[in-house]
């Protein structure tokens, strides 16, 4: 079976919503929305349901617990031949030292999985692609929902430290969301949630906001071995 891997796209990163704006180290001035950040948290969520995201969730960017575990599992050399895993080392748990500033990371969930039948298809000598594939390239709808969210946050609060991702630098996208309390890590590693699965991709904003976090999901797996079982490999 042949594999095809596009390069992603590299993720914008901004300080304001005017095109081709540069950033800054020190992408916007430190500012207090204490007083309204419950408020505007409720709005953020509001704004990416309308923007097509089917789940927004909020996470402290402080991954420090979750970095020896990263360690321990590349030393383990459990990221196979991936090597931009190793390559990259800590950077995936230091959400400030990719992004400056950062103090909150905006997790959110784009389901892919249609009406079609669930089913695995029958042997065949037709090929089938993968739900994932099918339609535009995820990166570019993923980015652009999530640009047109910062840009909603900026239009209501003004200026903000910001820069957006899918698939397109080292995050931990999958602790990231979980303690944003979209879903939970199963066994078969990926990101689940009670109402979509594993059907749905990941995007993150990190940013420079105070906002209140969300609860983090907890683990609903239990004893259940389904995802191991199903797998070709037994992984």
């Amino acid at each position: 079976r042949t594999s095809v891997v596009l390069p992603a796209p590299r993720s914008p990163e901004m300080k304001s919503t005017r095109p081709g704006a540069a950033p800054t180290a020190n992408a916007s001035p430190r500012r207090s929305v204490d007083s309204a950040s419950g408020n505007l948290s409720s709005s953020i969520k509001r704004w990416g349901r309308e923007l097509g995201f089917q789940a927004v969730g909020i996470a402290d960017a402080d991954l420090s617990a979750a970095e020896p575990r990263l360690l321990e599992w590349l030393g383990r050399g459990w990221h196979g031949e991936m090597e931009y895993m190793a390559r990259h080392g800590t950077l995936r748990a230091r959400p400030a030292e990719l992004k400056p500033g950062t103090l909150r990371v905006i997790s959110c969930r784009m389901d892919y999985l249609d009406d079609e039948s669930q089913e695995i298809p029958a042997a065949t000598e037709k090929a089938f692609i993968a739900r994932y594939a099918r339609g535009r390239d995820y990166h570019k709808v993923l980015r652009e929902r999530l640009q047109k969210l910062c840009e909603r946050i900026a239009a209501k609060i003004g200026e903000f430290g910001y820069r957006v991702f899918t698939d397109s630098a080292p995050v931990m996208e999958v602790e990231l969301a979980a303690r944003a309390g979209i879903g939970w890590r199963g066994k078969h590693t990926l990101l689940i949630s009670r109402d979509a699965g594993s059907w749905f991709f990941l995007g993150e904003i990190y940013c420079d906001l105070p906002l209140p976090v969300d609860d983090p999901e907890k683990d609903h797996c239990g004893t259940c071995e389904r995802c191991i079982e199903v797998c070709p490999t037994q992984a």
